[in-house]
């Protein structure tokens, strides 16, 4: 009985920070094991980006919201390589544990659904967080974009990465199989990414795309970077902040509340 109680106030009671770090460093490691798939990758996707469109279009595009066509480009191809590695950091790994059938091994040890919930978001924020700065530093370099508000790039970098982490969780729990989680990328996280103003400002679309733009939070996330890259953005980051952490807030919750259920993953 002694027994018993004191593993209930282990993972109910007090927070076990070793098995919450413990899962946390696993998914760290998990995508450095193979950094040259899970970040190289990205990173050299984003560079090619960047070059592409400098090759292409950048020289003649001209301005847009009063800067040059690359600076205001350079924040959006970030913001879309950080949701895109967050979201898979966590969906592939949840979704793999499930098609392997060792999720049991992460459902077992004594960890709360809160304890669970942080493990995952930590790596999904870790792996967001690495891309953010190497592609900001290299945006720096060869293009001269700085940091305007360096705090709002911090704020709108996590609450994206952690979004985009819930949002991931949503999908490797949801999948049973990688073909339904590859769905969930290609028909919904991929065509938000790319239709929130990565590559344009929202002014320069119809009223109705513009208003659905602002129900958008991938729109929010993109435009809070932007404007704490270059300082300038379609809306005020406050706004974006609000929207942003609503979002990540109700899915954190959706995701909190199916783990505390085992929902999709106990047997």
């Amino acid at each position: 009985m002694a027994e018993q109680t004191d593993m209930g106030v282990r993972r109910f009671g007090r927070v076990n920070w070793v098995g919450t770090a413990t899962l946390g460093g696993r998914e760290v490691k998990r995508f450095m094991n193979v950094w040259s798939q899970t970040v190289m990758a990205p990173l050299i996707n984003a560079g090619l980006l960047l070059m592409i469109f400098t090759i292409a279009i950048g020289p003649g595009r001209g301005d847009v919201m009063g800067v040059p066509f690359m600076t205001f480009l350079a924040p959006g191809i970030l913001t879309m390589t950080v949701i895109q590695n967050a979201f898979a950091n966590t969906s592939s790994s949840i979704a793999s544990a499930k098609v392997g059938g060792n999720i049991v091994d992460t459902l077992m040890p004594p960890l709360s659904a809160w304890e669970l919930l942080a493990g995952y978001i930590f790596g999904a924020l870790a792996r967001g967080w690495i891309v953010a700065a190497v592609i900001a530093t290299g945006s720096w370099l060869f293009l001269g974009v700085g940091l305007q508000h360096p705090l709002w790039f911090v704020v709108f970098v996590t609450l994206g990465s952690a979004f985009m982490g819930g949002l991931g969780m949503i999908g490797g729990i949801f999948a049973n199989k990688f073909d339904q989680l590859s769905a969930i990328q290609n028909f919904l996280i991929t065509p938000l990414a790319f239709l929130s103003g990565t590559f344009y400002s929202i002014e320069a679309l119809p009223g109705p795309m513009q208003t659905m733009s602002h129900a958008n939070p991938f729109f929010y996330i993109i435009d809070g970077v932007r404007f704490g890259m270059i300082g300038t953005s379609d809306s005020s980051p406050w706004i974006g902040l609000c929207v942003v952490g609503a979002a990540t807030t109700v899915v954190l919750g959706l995701v909190l509340s199916w783990l505390a259920r085992g929902y999709r993953l106990k047997p």
